[in-house]
């Protein structure tokens, strides 16, 4: 297996440069990725339209790939993530950015049929960014019997209690060095108005429903770490004044059930990569992108046989979070059970 190299080329939309050995194999995944050469990207060329169009459904947005080349790797358009790109009929602009967020979720048909029966019917992944307040919002619905990408949510946050001057400082120590910063300044949204979207989001699917309790309903988040929902959620709710919703009170650690499945230990996503084999795709510390690193994890150890079960639950009135599994990925400065 040839392994990607990273390329620094400083500030660009493309946010990558990759150079291969040889054309990448994965024998879970059944694309395969030729060589991609380095490029530089100006965001400026082709997001240049002031009045930015909805948001086409998924299947339309696999149809478009009929512009591109099948096996080039491509990063994502935020744009169009974000329900906003103005390219959609530019086969150009199609030839140099994906529009296909399945596109490096596929799965073989064959290795489906290992996979274990799961307590849920979708597995939501999520993996947010943004250390003093949240800045980025990526959801992918993965369906729990087919492996597959069902759907994506992904928003840019605005944060509501810094100033302007803070806010500039903060995205462009995230963002700047990587080209985001001007996609995040033109769609990002205060959190409770994701909030509201993402519920919409989730009704869509018939994941969660306000009327019954309003936890989620045939569904389970997945991280990687206790971090994203433990602190993150309840912090940035109380910073934007709204009550954490009951969907956020249970979820899936996939490093403790990493843990436990392989007998080995992988504190974070880059770790479990590498030991599984798979190489990673996008930007490290892009949410989207991280997100579906994650995903290909998730799949890999679904197609292996692993048994999805909540790792973390945290109690409504207490607000306490009680750990389920006795083995468990800790803190470094703690002492494991």
């Amino acid at each position: 297996m040839a392994y990607l190299t990273r390329i620094p080329v400083g500030r660009i939309f493309g946010f990558w440069s990759r150079s291969f050995s040889s054309p990448i194999k994965n024998p879970f995944f059944s694309s395969t990725l030729s060589h991609v050469p380095s490029y530089k990207i100006s965001t400026t060329a082709y997001y240049s339209s002031p009045s930015p169009s909805p948001c086409p459904p998924l299947s339309a947005a696999m149809n478009t790939q009929v512009f591109s080349s099948s096996s080039r790797w491509r990063p994502m358009c935020l744009y169009f993530t974000q329900g906003k790109c103005t390219q959609m009929d530019d086969p150009s602009h199609l030839e140099k950015f994906n529009h296909d967020c399945s596109r490096d979720l596929q799965v073989n048909g064959t290795d489906i049929e290992k996979k274990c029966s799961q307590n849920v019917d979708f597995l939501l992944v999520i993996d947010l960014e943004g250390k003093v307040e949240i800045l980025e919002f990526p959801v992918l619905l993965i369906d729990a019997k087919s492996l597959s990408l069902l759907d994506f949510f992904h928003r840019f946050v605005r944060p509501t209690k810094m100033s302007e001057q803070a806010v500039n400082k903060y995205i462009e120590g995230k963002y700047g060095e990587i080209g985001v910063d001007r996609v995040w300044h033109d769609t990002a949204q205060p959190f409770k108005e994701v909030m509201q979207q993402f519920e919409a989001w989730l009704s869509q699917h018939n994941l969660w429903e306000k009327e019954r309790g309003g936890r989620l309903t045939r569904a389970a988040f997945v991280t990687c770490g206790n971090w994203d929902l433990k602190t993150k959620i309840p912090q940035q709710c109380e910073v934007s004044g709204i009550k954490l919703p009951p969907y956020f009170m249970e979820w899936i650690n996939l490093k403790d059930v990493y843990l436990n499945f392989y007998g080995r230990e992988a504190r974070g996503m880059m770790s479990m990569m590498k030991q599984l084999e798979i190489p990673s795709l996008g930007c490290h510390h892009l949410g989207i992108d991280d997100s579906k690193n994650i995903a290909r994890v998730l799949q890999r150890m679904l197609v292996d046989g692993a048994l999805m079960q909540v790792t973390a639950k945290r109690n409504p009135g207490s607000q306490k979070v009680e750990f389920l599994f006795e083995n468990r990925i800790q803190h470094p400065s703690r002492q494991r059970r």
